[in-house]
């Protein structure tokens, strides 16, 4: 993996954990900007070309934030199957 690549992935993780940080406290005064955050899921997604695990591809495509979180952590086995069947 390229340091490019290390770089996107660190990137996406900090991004991720952002996101599943700010998702309980949308209750709250002043919540997190979702909004923002999903902002750059998406660019982050649009950096994760072909050279990357085709499965980290599918959870971002999908949106399934939690999922590609465990993916990175090294804990895809944690993942349930979803009803894509994949």
């Amino acid at each position: 993996m390229t340091e490019q690549q290390q770089a996107t992935l660190a990137r996406l993780a900090q991004t991720l954990d952002e996101y599943l940080a700010a998702v309980p406290r949308q209750q709250e005064p002043n919540p997190p900007d979702l909004m923002e955050i999903f902002a750059r899921l998406d660019a982050l997604e649009l950096e994760v070309d072909t050279s990357y695990p085709a499965q980290l591809r599918h959870y971002l495509h999908q949106k399934s934030y939690r999922k590609a979180h465990l993916f990175l952590q090294d804990r895809d086995g944690e993942n349930l199957r979803g009803n894509c069947g994949r």
